[in-house]
């Protein structure tokens, strides 16, 4: 066996083996486990790229035979996390076409959305249930097993009775606004990804695509129109309306989140803070509430502020 066949093997067996590893924390760890999972298709990003074509498909195979034997069903789970492995597999194919973060970001997120709604629908036609009640199932399966969860942290009694009796209305709020949050986390886990993959990149010497200062980036003005409509809707009798009004802020304000994320960006690099404080701020940013709406505000309102004077450069 030569020294590349040797190499390709080798890499492989890493890939999946960074697959497994990131599954199993995201699965078997608590709360934590989310910010695991976020990262699943970095692996498969690097070893697409790294990696001749055949051998980057064969480790996503892989990959994918891997998760499944660990989930053992077929289920949603195993849709979430074949999304994410094919989200690994779409972003080495946008970074070797060499395009605009927005594209890479928009393209990823509708072949993703798409191909979860196709896997889900072909999910339901095998279960003859429509969509709607196994995803108020699902909804209502990780309630319970977050109440589970809040029980054994000691959480007061109280206050879990509280919640326990409030479960059949948070169900009907999570089931309608479903849409917005997958699309959120979606536009999230692409976003975390790009921005990782940089120093992994840069790390492993692989070239990485010229997407320019991403702390400079800013949404397009005419999202704040958007933002003001979705509002706006909000106030009319209508329910139905006003679910589409919801769904339609949630994702608007997840994207002024990515530009108050890159205005904090910037002038962390202007005051130029230390590698371990940039860590601490931006964890008490996930963390804490009230510092993710500040940062959401940032966002939104530099569309008029211009927080880091980028028009003012640009002249």
């Amino acid at each position: 066996m030569s020294d590349i066949a040797k190499t390709d093997i080798k890499d492989i067996a890493g890939s999946v083996a960074l697959v497994c590893a990131l599954f199993g924390l995201a699965v078997y760890l608590p709360i934590l486990g989310f910010f695991f999972a976020l990262f699943i298709p970095l692996p498969v990003l690097y070893y697409q790229i790294k990696l001749s074509r055949i051998h980057g498909r064969i480790a996503s195979a892989l990959s994918a035979v891997a998760v499944y034997i660990m989930i053992g069903s077929i289920g949603v789970d195993l849709i979430f996390f074949a999304e994410l492995l094919f989200i690994g597999i779409l972003l080495s194919m946008f970074f070797e076409k060499n395009l605009p973060v927005e594209m890479v970001v928009g393209l990823t997120c509708l072949a993703v959305l798409g191909s979860g709604a196709a896997g889900l629908l072909f999910y339901s036609l095998t279960l003859n249930q429509s969509i709607g009640s196994i995803v108020s199932a699902y909804v209502m399966r990780n309630l319970e097993l977050t109440m589970a969860l809040y029980k054994s942290a000691g959480i007061p009694e109280d206050n879990v009775r509280m919640l326990s009796d409030s479960l059949g209305q948070i169900q009907y709020v999570l089931v309608r606004i479903t849409p917005a949050l997958i699309t959120s986390m979606t536009m999230l886990v692409v976003w975390a990804n790009i921005l990782t993959a940089r120093p992994v990149f840069s790390a492993g010497r692989m070239p990485y695509p010229s997407f320019g200062r991403l702390n400079q980036w800013r949404a397009p003005e005419l999202l704040v129109w958007l933002v003001i409509g979705c509002s706006g809707i909000l106030l009319l009798p209508s329910s139905g309306l006003k679910i589409i009004g919801i769904n339609g802020l949630i994702v608007l304000l997840t994207i002024y989140f990515f530009q108050g994320i890159a205005i904090v960006s910037f002038f962390f690099n202007k005051k130029h803070f230390s590698r371990i404080a940039r860590m601490l701020l931006y964890g008490l940013i996930v963390l804490q509430q009230l510092l993710l709406i500040v940062v959401i505000g940032l966002g939104f309102f530099d569309t008029w502020i211009d927080f880091r004077k980028l028009d003012k450069n640009a002249e």
